[in-house]
């Protein structure tokens, strides 16, 4: 059983307001990613210092209740010469979800602060007694642009891959803060629009779709003016096919993911944003705060 991992990616790729795509040939080099407003590091939607926490849910038959938590910041520092950003991604079961299966994912992302090109990705897995590492290092510079991946598993030890880059193609967290960046008023109601990520050995087609503004009510935030995305999910060993995972981020300039939900095979996921700090822009959004 992985369902906390699958939650906490689901996680990610809200942040990324992308999911898993049903296009599995789809080329991507010379492609368009989503429309992202052409500005300065000063005017980007986020900050260093910047922090976000979440509560991860899970739903099946008489079963309804918070499995874990997530946390997501953002640093600033020097990687290799280049003004960077370091995005950290920390997940974790509840304490008596421990007792069962005890599960611990990390994910870490540096990205240049122009251009928000990703520069190196580590994620570290532990569930229940299996343990993954992954380490990516983007050679922009090369020939041929190619992700070194170096895979460790405690099933199959130490694996190393070459996998392909676009300038599409970001691991989840360097996703979710290009996405952020997204010019709005320039994205099509009902198109989708095409973007890679690559976790584990695989790089993976993805696209989303925006369907427009809505007001929600998100448990222990409060009510959120939201713009309202959806995807389909890759049909596989977890997610079901040909359903969608809804997402909703806050309309405005700091287009935070307030919530969201998806299918699985076996029950349902969801996550609701729980805590936050160092945002760049007032949380304008909220207009109606959650007394505490």
């Amino acid at each position: 059983m992985r369902l906390m991992k699958h939650i906490l990616i689901l996680l990610c790729m809200c942040l990324a307001t992308a999911t898993l795509g049903a296009q599995e040939n789809l080329d991507l080099k010379g492609t368009s990613c989503v429309p992202v407003r052409n500005v300065g590091r000063d005017d980007l939607a986020f900050q260093a210092g910047e922090k976000m926490e979440f509560i991860l849910h899970y739903k099946w038959g008489s079963i309804n209740t918070d499995v874990g938590t997530a946390t997501v910041t953002l640093d600033s520092l020097d990687f290799n010469g280049q003004e960077a950003f370091k995005c950290s991604v920390f997940g974790k079961t509840k304490k008596f979800f421990d007792v069962f299966f005890k599960v611990r994912e990390d994910f870490q992302s540096w990205f240049t602060m122009d251009g928000l090109k990703p520069l190196k990705f580590t994620r570290d897995t532990y569930e229940g007694g299996y343990q993954a590492r992954n380490t990516y290092v983007y050679n922009w510079d090369a020939a041929e642009p190619a992700i070194s991946a170096e895979v460790y598993t405690s099933k199959r030890g130490q694996m190393s891959y070459e996998l392909p880059l676009t300038p599409c193609t970001f691991d989840l967290p360097s996703l979710f803060f290009f996405a952020r960046n997204m010019d709005i008023e320039n994205v099509e109601p009902g198109k989708r629009y095409p973007m890679t990520f690559a976790i584990d050995e695989e790089v993976y087609n993805v696209y989303f779709i925006m369907y427009g503004r809505e007001t929600i009510k998100v448990k222990g935030l409060g009510t959120v003016n939201t713009i309202k995305f959806a995807a389909k999910l890759l049909e596989g060993e977890v997610f079901k096919g040909e359903e969608d995972m809804m997402i909703w981020i806050s309309d405005d300039e700091n287009r935070l993911p307030v919530y969201f939900e998806a299918p699985l095979l076996v029950g349902a996921a969801a996550g609701r944003m729980s805590g936050y700090e160092g945002l760049k822009y007032p949380f304008t959004s909220l207009v109606g705060k959650k007394k505490r």
